[in-house]
């Protein structure tokens, strides 16, 4: 979401000179613990920037919520940096620096790299070769040298590292202008995650290089097969001609089809330098501690001149540049203003303000002027950012009947309400009243501190930073005039629009599968490295328990059961009702729900409401699940009052509107139709036919017909009765719990005719699996996508810690057997994983879940992977005690809190547990052996019944084929949508 987003954006603005700061907000010199450091006075994080002498940037900020540290190391390049001729570099380096080093990763780095260098060799060659027939004949010779070195190398050892240290997370991204590189790790991990980064980025070997191609190759494939990606790059390529934001983060084919392995070293040695990188830390620490040992263990690292990427002028627009792509989603229209970058701050902090006067989700022109009075199906704006260009996308999506262009007319004709100044010039501050808001959260959080931090290094190494706590304050200067004036400078006839059309795209190529054989993982086997670093002594950690008892006060408050937690970190709230009672239980509640944004009061319009929620940074949202219904509030304490008086009067007081609602339906048939046209929709019901049958919960929506016979006051009736059901009243805030009972006594009377009894629900039971079934259903994608469904026993809360350690070892990171086994070993695919699925309430049964995405001509091998694996369970007993290690690790540094504590008990009171069920995972952790878990999945899972959920292209994939695991049942649409 785009709100959700804001601050983490907001942090990397650079402001220059002529936004003079206050004293308040200088860079200050300090020095403690022996290490000088800059800091920001008044600086909310506290943040401490140091440089070490070789230049590298470390940046440290003390967070104590939980035992925890997110961190990452980053560099200053990206794709802006790949050579045109070798577009994709930058982001193949990202996926080898998770291969391991000259110390880990390998068995005997000596005889191995002799093999790499001659496999480095033969990808010289393979560049250089056009015949198709001699490449073939090369690829050949490339895949016998990896195997032999593969039995050399140790798969995955980078993760068994972070994964025994108990890290979290573990993961890594490329963007135009930097790589990161991300962990989240346990406080008495530091000294483990040192050793391990320092060693990877000092000696990084590229080893089993053409399985992790084949990766880059299936995650392009993906790539190509996302509409909106696809709209989004042809737009960036009506936008620019020069500059690399025209060019995909993933590469070009053709680059890509000839990876040479002694570029991307030269990259790494270009741009994997001191001077150009940043240690960046959040979490429980201690600075003056720290860093010594980041000094020494970073010592090793040496500076070099960078060149900062200085891009080509781009020639003016001065008509608007039109593209056009295909594919199976809905059609929709998506435009972009060029604008100008990070590095023109006054033009930043103009168009956030404009920005969000078109657009907030709530008040907005567009939100208010187009998506409320339903004028079409969506729409959005939002803005992209770099060091040089910035762009303003703004989007929609159509009504039925409802063509592209006029879509796009409505929201240019917004865009110059914004140009003449026609809005509420009271909304620039409602707007900075609500980025304080997400200012408070984002501060609460260790990883939205890091990538503020990531992004203000990546502009200007952190310079920016200083300017960060004046940021709100300069927003609240910003004028309506300045907004008219950047407005009518930037929004013009300069733009580009990218029609997506529903169809078939002729243009689509796929990333062809070169013969691989599937490499040795030598799951046993451990560097000396590995076994050092796993001896490393590190502190007890004391794993925290919830005490339902102690940590939750629950009282009544009237007839209504009231549960609070106290917020002692800072002034926000959340308010929940909780019905138990669902779409289950009446199917109209959604659509109630949808139909109350567009509905007024005897007080206020629907407009008027949108904007008094907005202007007290307040927001509001229902959501009906199966069997419960919540309705929350949540926003700054001192708006309360007023959150919960304006949210009671529109619940008990919204109008019906025929016009609205008769609007509704028809964008609520095109939604649904819509629908149809999303694979992971489409997936999405396919696993709920297969747990259920085919009356299930996905399923269990109105008719057409029953839609178009809902009338406006049956709504309404439903709206303003829904406090006249049982529920229950949950709030965590800072207010006490007397004066909290106090205010809801007055702000959530009750009838005086009592409650209502709940409805009547229809109940859903999980079907037994039996036999072998394969649905399928098609979808035109260069993909396919496979989901395994088991059903098997009822919920037995005796299970959770064999579940628990079953669900760690087999399929649910990439330390697991089935990710190492189907990714790493056989590059099969970018995404896989399974796990043994808890049910949520007490008698409901438990599931197996499997997916694989993976190309379409690799369906056959894909299945049959998977199913040796459910058969058969591979033994690894370095990987069970790695798993053994995680679980507690994880356990010890998780810290549940704010309103969490409240659901946590929730969700134990389903399960019919009055205690923390982490607590018997932890003490039973230990005490676990391989032959558990192998005895664990030989009952449940080996030689069992599957159903096979396939979404793909039945002319990719052949039915004959599919036929050979199961009875195949090809599904409709109307199968599986119910309507």
């Amino acid at each position: 979401m785009k709100r959700s987003l804001f601050f983490t954006a907001l942090l990397g603005l650079a402001l220059t000179a002529s936004f003079a700061q206050t004293k308040l907000y200088d860079w200050k010199t300090a020095s403690s613990g022996g290490y000088t450091y800059k800091y920001v006075t008044n600086d909310a994080t506290g943040a401490r920037f140091y440089q070490l002498k070789n230049g590298l940037t470390v940046i440290l900020s003390t967070n104590k919520r939980e035992p925890r540290i997110y961190a990452m190391m980053t560099t200053r390049a990206g794709a802006v940096n790949d050579p045109r001729t070798n577009t994709g570099l930058a982001h193949y380096l990202e996926h080898l620096m998770f291969k391991g080093t000259t110390n880990f990763g390998t068995t005997d780095y000596a005889k191995e790299k002799q093999l790499l260098t001659q496999i480095e060799d033969l990808y010289d060659q393979y560049g250089q070769t056009a015949d198709t027939a001699a490449r073939a004949a090369i690829y050949r010779k490339i895949d016998k040298m990896s195997n032999d070195a593969a039995k050399i190398a140790i798969a995955n050892e980078y993760d068994k590292l972070m994964g025994a240290m108990g890290s979290q997370g573990t993961n890594a991204f490329t963007n135009y202008e930097y790589t990161s590189y991300i962990e989240n790790i346990p406080t008495n991990a530091l000294d483990r995650y040192l050793k391990v980064q320092s060693d990877r980025f000092q000696n990084p070997v590229f080893r089993i290089f053409h399985t992790e191609l084949e990766t880059v190759y299936e995650e392009k494939n993906i790539s190509v097969d996302n509409d909106p990606r696809k709209a989004n790059e042809a737009l960036m390529g009506a936008l620019f001609q020069k500059y690399h934001l025209n060019k995909s983060v993933l590469g070009d084919q053709e680059h890509l089809k000839n990876p040479n392995l002694r570029t991307i070293r030269k990259f790494y040695d270009t741009y994997y330098v001191s001077n150009n990188m940043a240690l960046i830390l959040v979490g429980d620490l201690n600075p003056d501690e720290l860093m010594p040992k980041i000094e020494q263990t970073f010592a090793w690292m040496k500076p070099a001149p960078v060149a900062e990427y200085q891009p080509e002028a781009e020639p003016a627009i001065t008509a608007p540049v039109v593209r056009e792509v295909f594919g199976p989603t809905p059609d929709n229209v998506l435009m972009g203003f060029r604008m100008p970058g990070l590095r023109n701050s006054k033009a930043v902090l103009v168009s956030t303000i404009a920005d969000e006067i078109l657009s907030n989700s709530a008040a907005g022109l567009l939100d208010l002027n187009l998506n409320k009075q339903q004028k079409v199906q969506n729409s959005f704006s939002t803005i992209t950012r770099s060091r040089d260009y910035s762009v303003w996308q703004m989007g929609g999506t159509p009504k039925a009947g409802q063509s592209l262009d006029e879509v796009r007319d409505l929201i240019l004709g917004e865009i110059e309400k914004l140009k003449k100044g026609d809005f509420d010039d009271k909304i620039i501050k409602a707007i900075v009243n609500n980025f304080k808001l997400n200012q408070i959260r984002q501060y609460e959080n260790n990883q939205g501190r890091v990538f503020g931090y990531m992004q203000a290094f990546s502009l200007n190494k952190g310079d920016s930073w200083k300017d960060n706590a004046s940021n709100l304050d300069n927003l609240a200067k910003i004028t309506k005039q300045d907004v008219m004036a950047f407005a009518n400078q930037w929004l013009g006839q300069n733009y580009g629009i990218v029609y997506k059309r529903k169809g078939v795209d002729n243009n689509v190529l796929k990333m062809a599968k070169p013969p691989i054989t599937p490499v040795s993982l030598n799951r046993d086997a451990q560097s000396d490295f590995l076994k050092t670093v796993n001896s490393s002594p590190m502190a007890d950690i004391k794993p925290v328990f919830l005490d339902f008892k102690k940590d939750i006060k629950i009282d009544n408050i009237d007839k209504l059961e009231a549960l609070y937690v106290k917020n002692t970190e800072n002034a926000l709230y959340n308010l929940a009702y909780r019905f138990d009672m669902g779409t289950w239980h009446n199917k109209l509640l959604p659509i109630a729900f949808q139909y109350l944004q567009f509905l007024g009061t005897d007080k206020y319009t629907a407009e008027q409401l949108s904007k008094e929620f907005y202007g007290l940074a307040s927001t509001y949202n229902a959501f009906a699940a199966n069997e419960t219904t919540t309705v929350n509030v949540s926003g700054l304490q001192e708006n309360f009052g007023k959150a919960i008086a304006l949210l009671e009067h529109v619940m008990r007081n919204c109008k019906p509107d025929e016009k609205a609602l008769e609007m509704l339906k028809a964008r609520l048939t095109k939604q649904r139709n819509d629908a149809k046209l999303n694979k992971q929709a489409i997936m999405s019901g396919l696993r709920s036919y297969a747990t259920y049958g085919s009356q299930n919960p996905f399923n269990n929506v109105l008719s057409n017909d029953e839609i178009k016979a809902i009338t406006a006051q049956q709504l309404v009736d439903l709206l303003r009765g829904l406090f006249n059901y049982p529920h229950k009243i949950i709030y965590y805030g800072p207010a006490e719990m007397a004066a909290f009972k106090a205010d809801m006594r007055q702000l959530h009377p009750q009838s005086n005719n009592g409650l209502n009894g709940l409805p009547g629900s229809k109940l859903f039971s999980k079907r037994a699996t039996e036999k072998n079934e394969v649905l399928f259903a098609h979808y035109e994608m260069v993909q396919a996508d496979i989901s395994w469904i088991r059903n098997t026993e009822s919920y037995n809360p005796a299970l959770t810690p064999t579940i628990s350690m079953f669900n760690e070892y087999f399929g649910g990171n990439m330390s697991s057997v089935v990710f190492q086994s189907l990714r790493e070993a056989k590059a099969l695919a970018y995404s896989t994983g399974a796990l043994y699925m808890t049910p949520q309430k007490r008698g409901d049964k438990y599931t197996l879940m499997g997916f694989i995405g993976t190309q379409s001509d690799k369906v056959h091998d894909a299945m049959v992977g998977m199913n040796e694996l459910l058969t058969e369970l591979p033994q690894a007993q370095n990987m069970f005690e790695l798993a053994q290690k995680s679980i507690k690790k994880s356990i010890e540094t998780q810290r549940v809190q704010g309103a969490d504590v409240i659901f946590s008990y929730l969700s134990a009171q389903d399960k019919g547990l009055d205690t923390d069920e982490r607590k018997a995972t932890y003490e039973a952790a230990d005490r676990f052996t391989f032959e558990d878990v192998k005895k664990f999945h030989a009952q449940n899972l080996s030689a069992k019944p599957y159903t096979y959920c396939v979404v793909a292209s039945d002319k990719k994939v052949k039915t004959e084929e599919l036929q050979k695991y199961g009875e195949l049942k090809t599904l409709t649409l109307e199968d599986i949508f119910g309507y």
